[in-house]
């Protein structure tokens, strides 16, 4: 690990920083204006425990930040003994100048590497990410369900293909499958009946699902639910499913129906939390690989109490079997 410090920390000139991107500020100080420029939060104890600063050093940089410009500070809004920090102009035209310059960085880094091996250099940098679990989303911000920005919807279908081949191997089949159930939800929706919902955590998206209307009457249909490694372990996958079934109970569905396939063992353990049933397996070759799907049904509204059996005397019940004799 320490040699692979060294080679990183080479590799991305942290040991020069400001010379690497052709800036005035350090690395620390960097960091400090990407924070202020992304976070939604921006009192200075929030900054101070989000990068593990000293709370004399975060100090003495947000003063000389002040004195070029950069920065305003202001009592708190929620606490009037907390400060506030806010980027000025001056402040935001620098910190996006940082952000242009390490975009521009990581582009040559990548565009060295060949097509066909980004996507195990992405997955190996997630893993490393999941494993040492010091860079996952901000637990105290909460996640947020909301409708999808434009763009996104290429998002979803882009994560599908490139997590079920990181997790499961599956190919390029299944990145089309999600495309085609994107594109007719897209061309079809009626936003009554149907919706997509994105998690965002940490100011961006981290997870999907979508409800669409199934082909049988009065059924909805629970689709693509996804969440990004990073980003589990905070219920955002029983959060996504449970907006799923109560839209779908709000809009009058009797039932709500998902198909899934049984390696996808965390997925099913929120299924059946939530309250679905396993109805029906059935062994198949998708996707490059050997599958069991399975079939989950959810019924949104108790069925009504049956008719009473009406009062027959005898003389019906010997025409009513003399019917379905006749039928025969």
């Amino acid at each position: 690990m320490r040699a692979f410090n060294r080679f990183y920390t080479n590799l991305i000139g942290a040991l020069d920083y400001s010379k690497h991107l052709y800036t005035p500020y350090t690395l620390t100080e960097s960091r400090v204006l990407y924070e202020l420029a992304h976070s939604p939060r921006t009192d200075a104890a929030d900054l101070r425990a989000e990068l593990s600063l000293d709370a004399g050093y975060l100090s003495r940089l947000l003063g000389k930040f002040e004195r070029a410009g950069l920065v305003a500070r202001a009592p708190s809004r929620q606490d009037s003994r907390r400060q506030r920090i806010t980027l000025t102009p001056k402040g935001l035209q620098a910190a996006g100048l940082l952000d242009e310059r390490s975009r521009e960085a990581v582009g040559a880094l990548v565009a060295k590497v060949p097509a066909g091996e980004r996507d195990e250099l992405v997955a190996a940098l997630r893993t490393v990410r999941r494993t040492l679990g010091r860079t996952r989303p901000a637990a105290h911000d909460g996640p947020l369900l909301r409708e999808p920005r434009p763009g996104e919807l290429g998002w979803v279908v882009a994560r599908h293909g490139a997590l079920y081949a990181a997790e499961y191997g599956w190919n390029a089949d299944f990145e089309a499958l999600v495309a085609r159930i994107v594109a007719d939800h897209v061309q079809d929706r009626d936003p009554r009946l149907e919706r997509t919902w994105i998690a965002e955590l940490a100011g961006r998206p981290v997870g999907t699902v979508m409800c669409v209307r199934d082909e049988a009457p009065g059924t909805a249909r629970l689709r693509l639910l996804l969440v990004e490694p990073e980003a589990r372990g905070y219920g955002l996958g029983e959060l996504l499913v449970r907006a799923v079934v109560d839209f779908a109970r709000d809009a009058g569905y009797r039932e709500l129906v998902l198909w899934t396939n049984d390696v996808l063992a965390g997925a099913r353990r929120i299924y059946e939390k939530v309250g679905f049933t396993l109805v029906a397996e059935q062994p198949h070759r998708s996707f490059g690989a050997d599958l069991v799907g399975q079939d989950w049904r959810l019924p949104l509204h108790p069925d009504p109490d049956p008719d009473p059996e009406p009062h027959l005397d005898p003389d019906a019940n010997a025409n009513a079997e003399q019917a379905r004799e006749d039928v025969r």
